[in-house]
Parts: structure tokens; sequence; C-alpha cells
């Protein structure tokens, strides 16, 4: 690293940074730039919008004294210069890896963290936290929020900016990164002529002397700055628009070229002038400096190990999906949260644009959004991350459940992340969702499956979910269940059972998505240990009654355990729920039902192990389990004899 990058080299903490002069930070901007691109090209993670922040990101740490003075970063996947800047380059190579550096930031990772983010538009609100616990401690450090404007979409940033008050002992300033949509009113040669004027130093030192000297004129000086100011304001307003954060009582400065590293520094210094909240507004580019991201800045707001766009095979498998529904029942709409790409509804947009709801960072509208749709006749279909899902829990009980209004949650990246990590794993939405009165929750293993569990939910008539996770269909779980291709579902598919060439099986594991490919594994591992046993795999976990009814009359009479295995959560989900299903059904209670999930942590994986591992959910860990309890069994048995 040392002689490709000779100034990033010597960059330790912030520390290091002050110490250097304007072209020195030009220069070491380009060495982050290119430092970024060769090593999340190589390890996957959030690409464009980093590129975007590397000036801002410097001109923060010369501005600021961190760790003493905190910034607090929306979502945080636009920390990575961030966290390079604060002495953890040298750990990059680990980024997004178990054991390694989170894509996030994390509060366990670094003094320079002070709020772990993973989620877009809480960053004013724990950054308002943040200042006025320093405020009642008489502390004079400043806290920094950092957002994008995207963040903008989310309702909690509003309400934080509400609450922030107008305490002249509040160090707080809000910084706004704009690189995708408008937020000020931009009217061509003025407000270009005002940008370079009010990003000037002279224009901060002359504003801040006039109202120095007509302060100290007797009598009419007060009055005069008084006046002046809002006849400033009044002029401006009239030019190009009102301001948002100024009608709210906030001081504003910018819009500021956020890839001028000495017009950012001015704006940030002159920001701490003033008392109580201040708003900094900042416009970037996404991508800057890898032409790839600059033209196709989306595509490569996150990128995979192999430096392409993500690509998500489920995904694919869903967009395509309810294209083709959409086409027989003009009815089907399709509603997203600012993730069009991500839950692959671009096509769907593209062909029925009149259809398609982006609503921005807002999943609780989403739902609420969706059941107004429905209350009017249309057949709405939410497609949601799981871990954004946990923010709409309320919509769908009391607008959806509640009022039986038929919406279709299509649930994306399901089940556990290896890559993003705990902030972004999926294993609470079965359980939540399992607890909502007639609602059906539809698990599809394969492409085909999503294909037909979406058709069984639009047909439902009630509040339905289709959850599947990242990435490809597994083949050999293809093999297994689906050895003649797929027909229909049938809600339970069995393997294994027993054909008279082999023992018969002695206990079935139960399971459904993408843990039907651990539940083959260890299978296998048992098969090595002289233990056969069955597999069931669920298309459709709830209502449970379902499944339970079909597996008690499906399986031989050689099976009495069941084990029941999930990457998500085990309390309140699928095994408890299951396994209570499965007492209650005529000859259930002659079954020992145990069940394997995520328990009590939130699947941390240290280096060299993988998620599945840390959430004691591997195919390895199921087997060993289901070994010992046989183990104990027979030995309980041959004690009573």
């Amino acid at each position: 690293m040392t002689e490709k990058y000779k100034l990033l080299s010597g960059i330790s903490s912030p520390k290091e940074l002050r110490n250097l002069n304007e072209a020195e930070c030009t220069a070491l901007a380009e060495e982050i730039r290119s430092f970024l691109v060769e090593t999340v090209t190589e390890t996957g993670g959030h690409l464009a919008s980093n590129l975007g922040v590397v000036e801002l990101s410097i001109a923060l740490h010369r501005v600021f004294d961190t760790p003493c003075d905190r910034i607090v970063w929306d979502v945080g996947h636009q920390s990575y210069i961030h966290k390079i800047l604060t002495g953890r380059a040298d750990r990059f190579d680990t980024l997004r890896q178990p054991g390694g550096l989170s894509g996030f930031t994390k509060r366990t990772e670094s003094e320079y963290d002070i709020f772990g983010a993973g989620h877009s538009s809480t960053s004013v609100s724990a950054a308002l936290g943040i200042a006025e616990a320093e405020r009642i401690k008489g502390r004079k450090a400043w806290t920094v929020a950092v957002l994008g404007d995207g963040a903008f979409t989310g309702g909690m940033i509003h309400e934080a900016l509400n609450n922030c008050g107008n305490s002249d002992n509040l160090r707080l300033i809000i910084v706004i990164n704009e690189n995708e949509m408008s937020i000020s009113k931009n009217i061509g040669a003025f407000a270009k002529a005002l940008l370079r004027l009010r990003t000037a130093g002279t224009y901060f030192r002359t504003k801040k002397a006039t109202k120095s000297i007509l302060a100290h004129v007797p009598i009419i000086g007060k009055p005069l700055t008084r006046g002046l100011t809002s006849l400033k304001k009044h002029m401006k307003d009239r030019l190009y628009g009102s301001n948002y954060f100024e009608d709210m009582g906030r001081y504003y400065l910018g819009p500021v070229d956020g890839g001028n590293l000495a017009q950012l520094e001015t704006v940030l210094e002159e920001a701490k002038q003033y008392p109580g909240a201040t708003v900094v507004h900042v416009k970037t580019v996404k991508g800057k400096g890898y032409l790839p991201a600059e033209q196709n800045p989306g595509a490569y707001h996150s990128v995979s190990p192999a430096g392409k766009p993500s690509r998500h095979g489920f995904s694919s498998a869903f967009g395509d999906a309810l294209c083709e529904e959409a086409e027989k029942d003009g009815t089907i709409c399709a509603v997203t949260a600012a993730m069009e790409s991500g839950t692959a509804l671009e096509a769907f947009h593209k062909l029925y644009p009149e259809r398609f709801f982006d609503v921005g960072i807002a999943e609780d509208h989403a739902v609420t959004f969706a059941a107004g749709l429905a209350a009017d006749g249309m057949k709405p279909v939410c497609a949601i991350y799981s871990t954004f899902l946990q923010r709409a829990y309320d919509s769908i009980v009391h607008d959806a459940v509640l009022q039986r209004l038929p919406i279709v949650l299509c649930i994306d990246r399901a089940g556990l992340n290896s890559g993003d990590g705990a902030t972004h794993h999926g294993i609470f939405d079965v359980s939540f969702l399992s607890s909502f009165p007639e609602t059906e929750i539809f698990t599809p293993a394969t492409y085909a499956a999503v294909r037909a569990s979406l058709r069984a939910a639009l047909a439902s008539g009630a509040v339905a979910a289709v959850r599947y996770p990242s990435g490809d269909e597994n083949p050999d779980v293809v093999r297994e269940f689906y050895p003649d291709g797929f027909e229909k579902l049938t809600g339970v598919r069995f393997s294994r059972t027993g054909n008279g060439k082999e023992p018969s099986p002695v206990v079935c594991i139960v399971c459904h998505g993408r843990m039907a490919a651990a539940a083959i594994k260890a299978a296998d591992i048992l098969k090595e240990k002289g233990i056969t046993a069955a597999l069931a795999l669920c298309e459709l976990i709830k209502p449970y009654s379902v499944p339970a009814g079909l597996i008690v009359n499906g399986l031989p009479d050689s099976v009495r355990t069941l084990v029941f295995i999930e990457e998500e959560i085990r309390a309140g989900g699928f095994g408890m729920n299951l396994s209570d299903a499965v007492s209650r059904e005529p000859g259930g209670d002659a079954f020992e039902c145990i069940s394997i999930g995520t328990d009590e942590t939130f699947a941390v994986p240290d280096a060299g192990e993988d998620v599945f591992y840390a959430a004691g959910v591997s195919a390895g860990i199921i087997a060993d389990r289901i070994d010992a309890l046989l183990h104990k069994n027979k030995n309980k048995s041959e004690e009573s004899k």
C-alpha cells in the first residue's frame, strides 16, 4: 500500500489528515477513490455512494475534532471513507467478511463510530440525542449528522427536524448530501452565481463584519440588522423560493459543491458560528471518479465481490412472475419503498408505469398505501426487504390485517445475510407475521415455487406473504424435492420417506425456503452415521394447520421425531408454531418435536465462520444435534427396560 498510495499510507487517524495542505488533500482524494475501487470490487459492497462523499468525508474530519466531536452517518453505507480516515484502511480487505469490517458504522468497531446504522433516516434523531446529552453535560463537542437526500423520504427525519428546537446551546450540524434529487430550486445562472458567492470565504467574513458594525450603531443598529436580514430573506425567497429548513427555524447554508474541498471546509467552519441546529446542504456526484458508477450509479450502489452490479435470482423470478400476472389482471399494482432495482421491479415499472408506485424510504406508508389501494378493489403487491418490513409492523396489523384488506407482501432477502450483516438479517418476519390472525405465509424454495406462491397469494383474499432469500435457487433442492418438475403447490413436499431398499427413517427434518439445502446436507451426514432421516419441505407454513396435517398423515409410522429447522429467530417462529399445530392434529401427540433456529443471537460470524454456523443452523450443527437427541432417546429407552 505504501508505494501505490503514498499519502493514504500515512493516514492512521484524522490527526495526520489535518496536517495536509490543500494540494495534498486533493491528491489524497484521488488515492482514496482508487483504493475504494480496488478493494470494494474485490470484497463487494456499496461503491457509488462512497465515491461521491470522498471530499466531504475529508472535510468533516479536518474541520471537526473527531472523535471528541461526533459524526453520525445515516444508513452507514456511505461511511467507507470515514473508516479509511480513522485507521481502518489496512483492514479493508476484510470488509463485509466474517470477523472483518462491517459494511456500516458499528459502535464496537471503533470509537469514531458513535452510532451504528444499517437502516435509513435515523441519523438526525440519534445526533439530536447525542447533542442534547452533550449540552446537559456542559461539554462543547459538536455533533454532525450526515444524511443523503434519499433519507428525506423517511418520515423520521422530519420528526427529528421538528424536534430540534432552537436552543443556542445545542451544537448540532446536519449535513445533507444531495446526490440524486433536488431539495432546493435551481434557477440557472442566478443560482450558480449565488452558490459561488455564498461558498466564498469573503462572503462570510463580509457578512460577519457587517453585522458586527451595524450592531454597534447606537439606537438604530440592532433594528437595522434585523431589517436587512429580513429584507435579504424576502428577496432570496422571491428569487428562488422559500427554504424548507429556514421556514422551520433552522439555520441553512448552501448548496455547496461537494467535490470542492475548500468550499466544504469554509462552509463547515461557518456552520460552527451559528447557534442551535444548522443545516449544511452539499451537492455531490454519486460514483464520482469511476466512470461505470457515474454513468449508472443505481446499478453500482452495491456491487458483488466480482466488482459487477449485484444480481439476485429469486428477486428476478418474483419480478418476472409479477409481470406475467399483471398482464392478465389490470388491478395488480406494485409498491416498493425506494428499492425498485433491489426488488427487481424495473420491468414492471417499464411495462405498467401507471400501476407502479415507489413511495421512497417509507415502509410503513407503503403498507398503509397498499391497504388503501386494496380498499378500492386493487390488488397491491408490496415488495420490501425483510429487514425493512420490521418498520411497517403497526401498519400491517392495523391497516391491513385488522381490516381484512388483501395485500401481498413479497418479502425479499428473507433469512440470514452474509454480506451486509446483522442489520440486514431477515430473521424476524416469520415470528411477527405468525402472530397475525387470518394471514398466509408462503415459503418457496425454487423459482417455480415463487411463481406459484405469488399466484396463490394474489388469489387468497387475505393478507399474504411470499418470502424468499437473496441469490439463486439451489439445484440440489430442485432435484431432491421436484425430481419430476414442478406442477403445483402441494403445501409440503416429502423426500426420503422410504422405498423398501433402505432402512426406514426414524426422524424427519422439516424445513422451509433456503434451509432445504441444509436439510439435505444434514440428512447426508446422518446417513454416514447410520441414521436415516426423511425430509419435509414446507411450501406454505401459515395457516400452520395445513402443513401440520400433511406432515402427521404423510410420514411413515417409523418416524416419531420431528426436527424443525429454520434460519429465522426461533422464538415464536416456524418450529414453535408448527410443533404446536402438530400436537393439535389427531395422532400428532405421538411425535417428539424439537426446533432448531437462530436463538438469542444476531448471528455475527467470527473470522473463518459462515453466518449459518454463527446462527447455530449449519448442516453440521443440525446433524450433530439430531444425532445427540436420538442417542439420548435410545439410552433412555434401554434404561427403562
